[in-house]
């Protein structure tokens, strides 16, 4: 059952709104703002959110934050922004029965009627959404902010993965130009006999197959951006044609012999370190002064790790967006991501969340869960999971509830409840339920010879919770 999220750094607030909720026959928790994106993060199932606002801009941000779930602004606070979608209302307070019921409701209505986003828009937001909140990101912002309303060129460095189109697109979107087009070209993946062509476009006749004039990406984004991705893998004679158009604003279609003016601003990225590719005379200095006027370097994955939440819930959301069944994790498999070092960055996370969403649909991700490369640092043991109270209650319920028959284990080897009488003297509960849990797993495992997943299929328990009650009773194979 899903719960209303209250989040409020006001003891008496979340208290007054919790007896209210709870009055009503609805399940609520209550935290502070310094938990509440680590709470939305990893996946609660949160049917809407009370958000205080007597902090105003830093309940916008975290509305913003989670586009999918819907929040109510509470307090005397100045109304809220409309540009934010997701906030379907306000409660004024003193709280009324009525008032607090009707933003309930909105909560669920706007859960049932949310838009889905075709893959079309989803593209569109993932252009224009820098996801993070690092120093690093919120630098790369800054530099976005400040270049984009001048025409001056940009030179994206940084690591493949890394967002570096991304970024292009927000100086675009930000600038001048957004109602212009915005043309990508990557200059590592047309063979050099054809970039010309793509670039300048050719007329009818200009070569073997040419058999009509085509405009070039030059002329296609007259009046936008032109974005030259992967600049450094351009050969040395299109280096020298560049430079020309730079300089003089002009250039002539392969094959022709009018000039044709030009008004384009140019935005260039690489993952390849320029200078030293100038000191081997593999790039041009000349073009490299001419296009790093104002540089901006997109920042490795593994350098702002705190960000690695914020990027899995837009992510997610975005499956959720296209209409696939999404994926939670919990926090122990969070601490992993975030410690793993992402040499695909951005776009290596964004393919392990596509991976889990079909591994997992509508499921939590359990660090054990993920891909061993992906299971990093100190790895959680059941005690560390799970509370003794929790723990019990599974041993009980895997003992004696029938949660270890199997079709291929005889009833009769099942223990019962009844089975053992209680000695006059007493028991210790907890150690015999440990025993007991522990010789019947390395029975499972020494009949399945030690294959740990047919020894959890004959337990009826999943992998992952057979793997954390052997770290448990460190039961290992000799």
């Amino acid at each position: 059952m899903k719960d209303f999220l209250i989040i409020s750094d006001d003891i008496s607030r979340r208290q007054n709104l919790s007896t209210i909720i709870n009055f009503l026959g609805e399940n609520c928790r209550a935290v502070e703002f310094s938990r509440a994106i680590e709470l939305l993060t990893v996946g609660a199932d949160i049917e809407g959110v009370l958000i205080d606002s007597t902090h105003l801009s830093l309940a916008l941000d975290v509305s913003e934050k989670f586009p999918i779930i819907p929040f109510v602004v509470v307090g005397n606070s100045p109304e809220h922004p409309s540009i934010v979608p997701n906030i379907v209302g306000e409660l004024i307070e003193p709280v009324t029965y009525a008032a607090l019921t009707a933003m309930l409701e909105k909560c669920r209505s706007f859960l049932i009627n949310k838009p889905k986003r075709t893959k079309k828009n989803t593209k569109t937001i993932l252009f224009r959404s820098l996801v993070g909140d690092s120093p690093q990101i919120r630098h790369v912002r800054k530099l976005i902010e400040q270049v984009a309303p001048t025409d001056a060129n940009v030179l994206i460095l940084g690591e493949s993965g890394t967002g570096k189109e991304v970024i292009a697109r927000n100086i675009h979107y930000m600038s001048p130009r957004r109602e212009e087009p915005f043309i990508p070209v990557n200059c590592g993946a047309i063979p050099d006999e054809l970039l010309e062509s793509e670039l300048f476009g050719h007329e009818k006749g200009a070569f073997t197959g040419a058999v009509s004039a085509r405009k070039g990406r030059f002329e296609l984004a007259e009046g936008g951006t032109l974005f030259l991705d992967e600049i450094g893998d351009m050969p040395l004679q299109m280096q020298v044609k560049l430079l020309r158009v730079l300089q003089e604003r002009t250039f002539e279609r392969v094959g022709g012999n009018k000039s044709i003016k030009i008004n384009v601003r140019i935005v260039a990225a690489t993952h390849r370190d320029l200078d030293t590719m100038i000191a081997e005379e593999r790039f041009r200095e000349d073009l490299y002064y001419r296009l790093n006027v104002f540089p901006i370097n997109s920042p490795a994955l593994r350098e702002r790790e705190e960000d690695i939440p914020l990027l899995l819930q837009e992510l997610i959301a975005r499956l959720d967006g296209q209409g696939q069944r999404i994926v939670k994790f919990t926090q122990s498999s969070l601490t992993s991501l975030t410690q793993y070092q992402w040499p695909g960055n951005v776009r290596e996370l964004s393919n392990l969340i596509e991976r889990l969403s079909i591994l997992f649909p509508a499921k939590v991700v359990d660090v054990f869960d993920l891909p061993s490369k992906y299971q990093c640092g100190e790895l959680p043991t059941s005690a560390c999971l799970q509370t003794e109270s929790v723990l019990e209650r599974h041993m009980i319920n895997e003992v004696f509830a029938g949660s270890l028959g199997n079709d291929d284990v005889p009833e009769s080897s099942i223990p019962s409840a009844g089975a053992a009488a209680l000695p006059s003297a007493g028991v210790n509960l907890k150690e015999y339920l440990s025993e007991l849990e522990i010789n019947l797993i390395q029975q499972a495992l020494e009949q399945q010879e030690w294959v740990v997943a047919r020894a959890a299929d004959q337990l009826g328990m999943r992998r992952t919770t057979l793997v954390e009650k052997m770290r448990k009773y460190e039961i290992c194979r000799d």
